[in-house]
């Protein structure tokens, strides 16, 4: 099935790629040119299939209207050319990235899959719900803060439910250290803050907080690890201080105690503290010196940690999605 995959998000690829391993030579990919997402594709021998890559601008600040124009061109162009000698495309897969799947409606795709765990991109959910196949949500999904796209959603695309998070479907359950380190090891996680809900929900880490630590710093488009390692490198600290939900729910996943720095709400996030995972949270109505206290005393209790069941979203993802798994 030839397909036409959409990178948006360095979790994107990392989400997609076991199900792109299965796909066909002539798929395409098309990737949102940001720092992280590169360093991820240039770094894919191995790891990913070559396959033909359309380099997109990413529509934010101003002139984000005029970009978004030229995004959606480009990509016509490029698929149009692409399914020349007959060789249609017959899917496209986003993640949240609704621009694409615009084209692909233009172009006749008939399977045209979006995908997302974010409630409040109210702008992506209205540009996709005309032009979407496909849906997944998942069960976690919080109704209160999405302006009631699900059930819009649910009226005109076949809605599938994921039981898990992304990173039960990328991520498999890691080692960790639970003896802690003197000092504790952090790794910090900085966002540059220029995201479309960045200027709402992220806070300055205090400085109070990363005070007495040994810290590696992971900040967003400055991290020069591998970054296929990424969550290996996160899993052998002994703690995250992240402002990136993202980042948060992948190295709590894991196992390893996080502390988020923003007033971000999702659905996901409140799943991962009903499930018990060490997840702590700072928001501009916390009080500091009490959440800071939670979550050092909860460095101390890694050993006594009982995560739970990891879900097999995965497999359901792969069904849904009508691909094969290639690990």
């Amino acid at each position: 099935m030839r397909t036409c995959w959409v990178f948006d998000h360095p979790a994107h690829v990392r989400l997609l790629a076991p199900f792109l391993r299965s796909g066909t030579a002539t798929d395409v990919i098309v990737a949102t040119d940001r720092h992280e997402v590169r360093q991820l594709m240039e770094s894919s021998e191995g790891v990913l299939p070559r396959r033909q890559i359309i380099w997109v601008e990413r529509p934010v600040g101003k002139g984000r209207f005029r970009t978004a124009w030229r995004r959606m061109r480009t990509v016509r162009q490029e698929l149009k050319s692409a399914a020349k000698n007959g060789n249609r495309f017959e899917r496209i897969i986003v993640v949240g990235a609704s621009l694409e799947l615009r084209v692909a409606k233009k172009l006749g795709l008939p399977k045209r899959w979006y995908i997302s765990d974010t409630e409040i991109n109210h702008l992506a959910h209205k540009l996709a719900r005309n032009v979407a196949t496909d849906a997944i949500f998942p069960t976690h999904w919080d109704e209160s803060i999405d302006d009631g796209w699900l059930k819009k959603f649910s009226l005109k695309v076949n809605l599938h439910r994921l039981d898990g998070l992304h990173g039960h479907v990328h991520l498999r359950p890691q080692l960790r250290p639970v003896q802690v380190q003197d000092p504790p090891s952090f790794v910090v996680r900085r966002l540059q803050g220029d995201g479309i809900h960045d200027s709402d929900e992220v806070l300055e880490i205090p400085q109070q907080i990363l005070e007495g630590i040994e810290i590696t710093y992971a900040d967003e488009s400055k991290y020069t690890g591998d970054p296929w390692q990424f969550i290996t490198m996160l899993s052998q600290h002994n703690a995250v201080i992240t402002q990136s939900v993202t980042v948060a729910s992948e190295s709590v996943l894991m196992g390893v105690p996080t502390l988020l720095v923003s007033d971000a709400k999702r659905g996901f996030l409140d799943r991962l503290e009903s499930d018990g995972y060490p997840l702590f949270r700072l928001t501009s109505q916390s009080n500091v010196e009490e959440i800071q206290a939670q979550f050092l005393a909860g460095l101390f209790l890694t050993e006594a940690l009982d995560l739970p069941e990891w879900p097999d979203a995965k497999q359901q993802f792969a069904e849904f999605i009508g691909s094969e798994l290639i690990d």
